[in-house]
């Protein structure tokens, strides 16, 4: 089974992405959101996932396509219930990807008290970076992402500025959904969230580890 499904590419197989909101406290501000005392969490599908030399995916029924740069755990086996002092054993690796948000339509459904899933959800809203074993990662809370827009530097963050660990996620995580092999948890986005256009190139990556590019496009259908 395990030479089946490949870590590697777990995008092509893993089930769930959990995505962590408000995990920055300066992307909190620059949204004028309030902090919270736990993770706001959303879910994203598997066919969200565009790896490299996919495009970006603009919804038609957005006007304000926002790039999210986030650092995604990727689960190496099934955790239930763990405790946050143990739950770094059940990681396999990570990989950078992006939370693509419609960011009009998240207001408007902010403004109802509706669920984000037609901002967050759509099909390509997750682009994926080449997987990394944790052995390369020592310490993910050590780390600095950046993501460019037409060459043009939008976002610069570390990961030590996170509000809640790693480990504090994995663990209240999995206390509400039990996780499995192959399944993501992005953990938040640093400031400097914006807005990109068709026709746009994306690059992003993280410092001395990995980096990703893709174009954005409208879709066929």
């Amino acid at each position: 089974m395990a030479a089946t499904r490949p870590l590697s590419r777990f995008w092509e197989w893993g089930k769930n992405i959990v995505c962590v909101g408000r995990n920055y406290a300066d992307h909190v501000r620059e949204m004028q959101s309030a902090a919270l005392s736990e993770p706001v969490l959303f879910l994203k599908p598997s066919t969200a996932y565009a790896p490299e030399g996919s495009p970006v995916l603009v919804p038609a029924y957005t006007r304000n396509l926002h790039h999210e740069l986030e650092l995604a755990v990727v689960m190496g086996k099934r955790c239930c219930a763990v405790p946050e002092a143990a739950a770094m054993g059940y990681v396999a690796g990570y990989a950078l990807c992006l939370d693509m948000t419609a960011r009009d339509v998240q207001d408007e459904c902010k403004k109802k008290g509706l669920p984000w899933t037609l901002a967050k959800s759509f099909t390509a809203s997750c682009p994926v970076s080449a997987f990394v074993p944790k052995e390369k990662i020592p310490d993910p809370h050590n780390l600095k992402l950046w993501l460019k827009v037409n060459g043009e530097l939008r976002q610069e963050g570390e990961t030590s500025s996170m509000i809640f660990s790693i480990p504090y996620i994995i663990s209240y995580v999995s206390k509400i959904m039990t996780l499995e092999e192959g399944d993501v948890i992005l953990t938040g986005t640093p400031k400097g969230v914006g807005p990109v256009k068709e026709n746009d190139e994306i690059q992003a990556g993280i410092h001395g580890v990995v980096s990703m590019r893709f174009k954005v496009e409208k879709p066929e259908y």
